[in-house]
């Protein structure tokens, strides 16, 4: 075919100049797949203007950047081979075909989502797959599709042949004459050193904070979460759902009305007082166990446990305290959607699954609505988690990290600001703020490398576990904080709650079961003291957002999978995903679902080592009922994007 033929080829050029330019030219042909995306479906961004667009563009680079590598990794291998035969031209002949029909396919299924994406409303990803292999009927789809929107095909083959006439513009030509040990050592240090790139490009990032992006990433770049269609492409989709179970529709119950009696997470207050405006302040502590809380473990140790964390203990015994709480993951991007806006980690966690771009819920946005101003702290590089584009998407109208602390001299050297300082910084800048407000902060010091500053490596010397010295250190930090917001005059009109992202390693067999490695702290202190109590009943970080919407008497339906733990009327129960089953706490119980099929039940208070299955022993329908019904919810309003209640 004329359109592989690399006769076309008519200026020589340095061979690593020659794949920075091919890589450029798809880079730019992505962008261009992007324009047209908006340009064929204007109607569907409202809310994009020449400035956002900019934006928009700019963000979609990192996407295109990360899919781009992926795509042409074989590629990259081949052309960088460190020997002379890759220069003949039946193998330059075969570098052809691999660069077209990689690039070929990426661009086709950005092209293909100009018109798809009108029926989906996201950009496909791996489940199209999944759905397409089940469906019998679809070659009759895929050609009606090509026929009613030939022109979509007619752009493709244009591009295609731009691409080929573009890729044969210059001619690689080997450094050194391609000969001797020079040619051989260049050619060894080229591949190492653009292997390392690709991986960076691949991530999105090199910090050691950076997690690898994700389609929730897209969140930084836009103004409406329809908006991050914009910025992905197909291809990055694709590749970042692959192999990663996508939420299914769920049928346990014949109606929505026998469902809705069992379970449903729309929430319809009728509080019997006024509606409060109290300042609300979530602190999430990274990696802080419950095991770490010496008060929250009186027996432990044959009662001689103290914990790490004289402060925390202290505030206990003027909190409303949850003794028998519980994360519901066990990552940060697992914890984040769970305390914020009441959404558990199932499967997959929400912010890297394809349904991140659905209508949420969250604290931010509802008291936003209210007239608070909202804030999220971590003290991280900006980026770091893809923390500042879910608190975007989740309506926090300000993200604060590192960039905005604007002070090096801070800086643990591998994941941002160290706790003490930035908890200072935080304290000062919530006496900014507009009273009421709702502000979040993530502690960052608890962390690996496990490391405390300078001058408190004497007060908080190397433990049994090295985490623990950094518990020790962040506990500190948290009494510095409380006691300089003590003087504010915000203060006493505050709710704050405690508790952690996640659970960490665990000294104590007791906290080394499938149960207790999500055993996790929940305190609710008001800055007057006069929020007392201790509640041993099941509790979860999806909780937190409708115990505080319900402590502040907010009258208004909204949709949240946790309970107000101050109901003494709600259910209560605790879920999670481990690998590939489901574990689910309610009273005394622990059940365990692998798929639909029943695998464990397990008496978590008199067998807490989880040593005795009593399945087949009872039957325990109704709590498994209940957990089919909160599965089903979950799954079936993830996939319908039923997560808010409209409130206008």
């Amino acid at each position: 075919m004329k359109l592989f033929n690399i006769s076309k080829s008519r200026y020589p050029a340095n061979e690593y100049f020659v794949l920075i330019y091919r890589f450029i030219v798809v880079m730019f042909l992505y962008s261009v797949a992007r324009v047209l995306f908006y340009m064929f479906n204007p109607s569907l961004f409202p809310n994009v203007d020449f400035i956002s667009f900019v934006r928009i563009m700019r963000g979609g680079v990192m996407f295109d950047t990360s899919a781009v590598l992926y795509l042409n990794a074989i590629y990259f291998l081949f052309y960088l081979l460190p020997f002379p035969f890759k220069f003949h031209q039946r193998y330059q002949r075969l570098l052809k075909w691999v660069f077209m029909v990689l690039n070929g396919l990426g661009i086709a299924f950005n092209y293909i989502d100009i018109i798809y994406y009108r029926f989906i409303l996201k950009r496909t990803t791996a489940s199209a797959f999944d759905i397409a292999s089940h469906d019998v009927g679809n070659y009759r789809l895929i050609s009606r599709f090509f026929y009613d929107f030939w022109y979509i095909a007619l752009i493709w083959l244009v591009t295609l042949l731009i691409l080929a006439r573009l890729y044969s513009k210059l001619k690689p030509e080997p450094v050194y004459g391609g000969k001797g040990w020079r040619y051989m050592v260049s050619s060894v240090v080229a591949l190492i050193i653009v292997s390392g790139l690709s991986v960076v490009g691949m991530r999105g990032g090199y910090m050691p904070s950076t997690r690898p992006i994700s389609m929730n990433n897209a969140g930084k770049y836009v103004n409406s979460t329809e908006e991050m269609s914009l910025v992905q492409n197909t291809p990055f989709c694709i590749l970042r759902t692959w192999g990663k179970k996508a939420f299914e529709e769920k049928h346990y119950f014949s109606s929505d009305d026998e469902l809705n009696r069992i379970y449903s997470p729309v929430r319809n207050p009728k509080p019997l007082e006024p509606q409060k405006h109290d300042n609300v302040v979530v602190i999430i502590l990274e990696s802080f166990s419950k095991e770490f809380v010496g008060s929250l473990n009186k027996n432990l140790n044959n009662g001689r446990y103290r914990g790490f964390t004289p402060f925390i203990d202290s505030l206990i015994n003027k909190s409303f305290v949850f003794t028998n709480a519980f994360a519901n993951g066990r990552k940060s991007i697992d914890a984040i959607p769970s305390i914020t806006a009441s959404i558990p980690a199932l499967v997959v966690p929400y912010v890297i699954s394809e349904r991140s771009g659905n209508k949420i819920n969250s604290l931010a946005g509802i008291l936003a609505h209210e007239g608070y101003q909202t804030a999220f702290f971590h003290g991280a590089p900006n980026g770091s988690m893809g923390f500042d584009a879910f608190a975007k998407i989740a309506g926090f109208h300000r993200y604060v990290g590192k960039n905005e602390y604007a002070d090096d001299e801070g800086f643990d050297g591998v994941w941002g600001i160290w706790d003490e300082p930035f908890f200072q910084f935080f304290a000062d800048e919530m006496n900014k703020m507009k009273e009421p407000f709702y502000t979040t902060i993530f502690s960052v010091s608890s962390h690996h490398p496990f490391k405390v500053p300078e001058k408190y490596k004497e007060q908080f010397p190397e433990e049994h576990m090295p985490l623990q010295k950094c518990i020790r250190y962040t506990d500190l930090a948290l009494k510095e904080f409380f006691e300089k917001a003590s003087r504010m005059p915000w203060y006493k009109n505050t709710l704050f709650v405690i508790t952690s992202d996640h659970c960490s390693e665990s000294d104590f067999r007791e906290y080394k079961t499938a149960v207790n490695y999500y055993a996790a702290p929940l305190i609710f202190f008001r800055g007057d003291g006069s929020l007392i109590g201790k509640d041993d009943s099941l509790a979860q970080q999806i909780d937190i957002m409708p115990t505080v919407l319900g402590y502040l008497n907010y009258p208004k339906p909204y949709v949240a999978f946790g309970n107000d733990l101050f109901d003494p009327k709600s259910q209560r129960f605790v879920i999670n995903y481990l690998e590939d089953s489901y574990q689910f706490l309610t009273g005394d119980l622990a059940f365990y679902f692998t798929g639909d099929k029943l695998t464990g039940i397990y008496n978590r208070k008199s067998d807490p080592y989880l040593l005795e299955n009593l399945l087949g022993r009872f039957s325990f329908e109704n709590e498994q009922k209940l957990f089919k019904a909160v599965v089903q919810q979950f799954n079936n309003r993830m996939v319908l994007n039923r997560l808010v209640v409209d409130n206008k």
